[in-house]
């Protein structure tokens, strides 16, 4: 299940709905996939956490087009593209891995 605001079959929401938009992410802090940091600021009742670095093989990406989930590093290594079923992600995602990768990005 993917939670947020308005979400689709292919996990694009309210905030993020190009052809591209189509991963969500599982929060550190619950466990649950959110279509974007934006979807669970409004949904969830507690605030997020982000992932440590020794925690990038933990399967935290799921791809909304064929349900794969890929590990943290896998992802971030993928060129935006999803190794299973090829489907293009919005490389614009990487301006927000501080959000959710925090050890990446400082």
């Amino acid at each position: 299940m993917v939670y947020g605001v308005e979400v689709d079959n292919e996990t694009r929401c309210k905030h993020y709905h190009t052809k591209k938009d189509v991963i969500a992410i599982k929060f550190k802090c619950c466990g649950q996939y959110y279509s974007c940091y934006e979807c669970h600021e409004e949904v969830a009742d507690h605030k997020s956490e982000q992932w440590n670095e020794d925690e990038y093989d933990e399967k935290a990406i799921l791809c909304g087009v064929c349900g794969h989930e890929l590990t943290i590093s896998e992802y971030m290594n993928c060129g935006f593209t999803c190794p299973k079923c090829q489907a293009d992600f919005n490389p614009g995602c990487q301006n927000h891995y501080h959000l959710y990768f925090g050890s990446c990005c400082k």
